[in-house]
């Protein structure tokens, strides 16, 4: 589940830590949470009011709550709920069916944080579906209204056919026919308004596109009039809908088409194959078919490696010499029944028509080769280049263009960052053993990087909408990898599992205090903003390493706060205690990062010495349009002033959100929009 989509949860349950330790589970597993708690029939339709609930978490055993009638509730609301019931075993069997058959949709284990996970998960996916059905549906219907208007607007001759029988045509049609009412031709058999000549050719044809096989190109054929006369027409074929039953549409032109120009729109200027156009409807014909059942085929994508060097090197126009000669090789290299086109810049799309899995494997590979044993002319210059290719199998369980193409270029990218020149394809049932070898890979990496300093300090400026003195800088970690520097998402994982989190924290700390010594030796007053991780918090020795490092650096004016999110602060609030308290008797600061996603964040700070709320991201997203997440801010700052503490907005992307935070008291904004991360140039300097 992504990381960004954030599920609004309805927490039924009479103990606020009760509630907190399933947010808290949730948030770990990777969920973001905006939560919500009720105790009683009137909260809940409060909250259901006020913060429209996607999921509600319910405690069975809460007082005066009745399953039965929180569902009336759900259902009278009108809203799409998932109600799941959180329990603490199943040992009543009877209990649990009741608790199915009053409407809870599932039943999770509270104290199995996996499977209470699964079951979350689960249901918000399946709700997710749900109003993509109906968002579907909804535009499913008006094209089909769009359609009928166009259908009877066209002045091209237009049937849908229903297993070879006419069910709806339209004007033209009848009129390009010689017929005089719509009761004339529905339930005709078209192959009888086909000349015998094309008969058996248009008979094939149909029982082809029945068994799902690809759509032809436009077929040339004699038609045949009511009143026996022909005509000649180009006839296309696409596979439609009519009152929920699958069908084709056949259009018949009686127009001059010609096919030579038709296939040279078709096709891409530089290399010849078939455009970006024409071959993502290439691969939304194989998924159709996929989803019909086709097994075997493939959609691969090819990029050339270091193509901006190439580019740099050989210059634009001999960059498209080799382009091309590239895509003829690459049409050279695969069998007729497979499709070459380009779908971007300098990659190149392949659909590959049904083999084994194997088979597959074998031709990506011997391509891959082919290309690098290739001397290729570009201009007047020779070159010979790699390339990295990546794919997924398809089948009906991925049968979705969209995902696919998300398939394909995972695997390109996850090729690419092990140095390229290599094949990667995504297979679900291979997916464990592909798991392990990335997970050893990326292990390695890290280890290496470790031992060899390959880790890179990057800054991203925090910018003072209330004019505070001195420059403030959020600290980001990246790891140098065979393709450039590589973000965190990637390598932290892998660490986190391997317990090698704290050893990366000292080295980001170490150099983050080296280089504020650094800038204050240049004359600059800086605070820096580092993330530290909760397996640090659990090592005994970082705090006394971290004092001795600040105290050896002298630091006058500048100043380093280290930040760690709210959730992993109230589950380690003893350890966090302890920790702030002698990190800030160094002259040391400390954020509180995702604030104001807990159910009563400020409650926290009753037991922890904070300088910085930064506030939860998932308020940023499309601020001007949630006036109800301003007015959230707007509490925070004021709560949080109040008691001292200053406010940090990140994740801003856009000018209008910066307004609106000056205008709630927010005192710093962080984002992209206003400054991308950049590297720190003192990272020379090594802690020691």
């Amino acid at each position: 589940m992504k990381h960004d989509n954030v599920i609004r949860i309805l927490f039924i349950e009479s103990s606020v830590e009760d509630a907190e330790l399933l947010i808290n589970v949730l948030r770990n597993g990777g969920i973001a949470v905006r939560p919500a708690r009720a105790t009683n029939p009137d909260e809940i339709k409060a909250c259901l009011d006020e913060s429209v609930p996607d999921l509600v978490l319910m405690n069975p055993t809460v007082p005066g709550i009745d399953t039965a009638a929180v569902m009336r509730q759900l259902d009278a609301s009108g809203r799409d709920l998932a109600l799941i019931a959180v329990v603490d075993g199943l040992a009543d069997d009877e209990a649990v069916a009741d608790l199915m058959v009053r409407g809870s949709r599932g039943v999770a284990l509270r104290k199995r944080p996996d499977q209470l996970l699964a079951v979350v998960q689960r249901e918000f996916e399946a709700l997710s579906t749900r109003r993509q059905v109906r968002r579907l549906e909804t535009s499913l219907r008006e094209t089909e209204r769009r359609c009928d208007a166009l259908l009877d607007s066209s002045r091209d001759a237009i049937a849908y056919v229903h297993e070879g029988m006419h069910v709806r045509v339209n004007q033209a049609y009848l009129e390009a026919f010689g017929f005089a009412e719509f009761d004339d031709i529905i339930g005709l058999p078209i192959l009888d308004l086909i000349a015998g000549t094309h008969a058996d050719e248009f008979k094939n044809t149909l029982r082809a596109l029945s068994k799902g096989e690809k759509v032809p190109q436009a077929m040339e054929l004699l038609a045949r009039r009511d009143d026996g006369g022909t005509f000649k027409a180009m006839v296309d074929f696409a596979q439609a809908t009519f009152e929920g039953e699958s069908c084709l549409q056949i259009v018949f032109r009686q127009q001059t088409v010609d096919a030579a120009l038709v296939a040279q729109l078709q096709r891409d200027p530089v290399t010849g194959l078939f455009n970006r156009a024409r071959t993502l409807e290439s691969i939304d014909q194989a998924v159709a078919a996929a989803a019909a059942g086709r097994a075997g085929q493939a959609v691969i994508l090819l990029e050339p490696d270091n193509w901006k060097d190439i580019v740099a090197n050989a210059g634009i126009g001999n960059a498209d010499h080799l382009l091309a000669a590239l895509a003829a090789k690459v049409g050279e290299s695969i069998d007729e029944d497979d499709i070459a086109g380009v779908v971007g810049d300098h990659t190149l799309g392949l659909i590959l028509s049904p083999r084994g899995d194997l088979e597959h494997a074998a031709l990506t590979e011997r391509l891959r080769t082919t290309i690098a044993e290739t001397i290729f002319d570009a201009g007047s210059r020779s070159l010979t280049v790699t390339v990295t290719i990546g794919g997924t199998l398809l089948a009906e369980k991925n049968a979705n263009t969209e995902t696919v193409l998300e398939q394909a270029s995972a695997a390109l990218r996850a090729a690419q960052n092990q140095g390229g020149n290599r094949v990667e394809l995504h297979d679900p049932s291979a997916r464990e053993k592909a798991d392990a070898e990335r997970e050893q890979y990326w292990l390695d990496l890290v280890r290496e990087a470790l031992a060899q300093d390959g880790l890179r300090l990057y800054h991203q400026q925090i910018i003072s909408l209330q004019d505070a003195a001195g420059e403030h800088y959020e600290i980001l970690v990246r790891m140098r990898g065979p393709k450039g520097d590589v973000l965190p998402s990637y390598f932290f994982p892998v660490a986190e599992r391997n317990g090698l989190l704290p050893a990366i924290d000292r080295w980001v700390l170490g150099h983050a205090i080296d280089a504020l010594v650094h800038r204050e030796n240049d004359g600059l007053t800086t605070t820096y903003f580092v993330k530290m991780t909760l397996q640090s918090l659990e090592d005994p020795d970082l705090l006394p390493w971290l004092v001795r490092r600040l105290q050896g650096a002298n630091l006058r004016r500048s100043k380093l706060v280290i930040e760690m999110p709210e959730s992993k602060v109230l589950t380690s609030l003893r350890p966090t205690q302890e920790f702030v308290a002698g990190w800030r008797q160094a002259g040391g600061g400390f954020a509180i990062e995702q604030f104001g996603s807990g159910l009563n964040s400020f409650q926290l700070l009753n037991h922890v010495e904070v300088d910085f709320l930064k506030i939860d991201r998932s308020f940023m997203t499309d601020l001007p349009q949630h006036p109800e997440n301003q007015k959230k801010i707007a509490e925070i700052c004021k709560e949080g002033h109040a008691s001292g503490k200053q406010t940090v907005a990140e994740w801003v992307e856009d000018a209008v959100s910066t307004s609106l935070l000056f205008a709630c008291g927010v005192d710093f904004i962080q984002g992209n929009f206003l400054q991308e991360p950049a590297k720190v140039l003192a990272e020379e300097y090594m802690p020691v």
